[in-house]
């Protein structure tokens, strides 16, 4: 099960729609604050928007949405949104930075071979069990924490977005950020 985000940040706004599509209403493209899911929403009229504002799209009364058009791919992002993207995935990585250095504490083994922690670019067998080790001792507080215990680790937090991107790509089976109930 995929899980559900009640705020996305805008990653563009097209206010005549897209071309070609049959209806023409304003459309915002975004990521989900917390699952990092790609939605694309219809607008009410007279709602200007712009990248990095965030929007309501639970399920309650919507004040700026109509209605939520679908999940999206990364290839049916705009251009100007796949250019958002990096620095929106890594603002949402900074604000919540304790979320994700939870991913280092508790990730487990995907299968018998590989475990999630290689998922993440610039993490062999030997880092890995360098991670699972001091996470035995002490949980990770931080990225900073992180990198101090782990020698000749590189930048994690750098790992994660790229990570994410990747996701939100489809360049690996395994989705370890976008979607994932994992993040909680």
């Amino acid at each position: 099960m995929i899980a559900k985000d009640d705020f996305i940040i805008v990653l563009d706004f097209l206010p005549h729609g897209k071309p070609n599509d049959r209806k023409a209403e304003p459309v915002a493209q975004g990521i989900g604050e917390k699952f990092l899911n790609l939605l694309e929403v219809s607008v009410k009229d007279g709602v200007a928007l712009k990248a990095n504002d965030k929007l309501y799209v639970g399920d309650d009364k919507r004040d700026q949405v109509k209605y939520i058009r679908g999940r999206i791919g990364y290839d049916d992002l705009t251009n100007y949104a796949k250019n958002m993207v990096n620095e929106i995935v890594t603002d949402l990585v900074n604000k919540d930075e304790k979320r994700f250095i939870n991913f280092f504490n508790k990730a487990g083994p995907v299968t018998t071979r590989l475990h999630s922690l290689e998922l993440l670019p610039g993490i062999g067998k030997k880092h890995m069990w360098d991670i699972v080790g001091e996470r035995r001792k002490k949980p990770f507080d931080d990225f900073k924490d992180l990198q101090t215990r782990i020698p000749m680790l590189a930048d994690p937090k750098k790992m994660v977005i790229k990570r994410v991107i990747e996701d939100l790509e489809g360049k690996d089976r395994y989705r370890l950020f976008v979607g994932s109930p994992l993040l909680e």
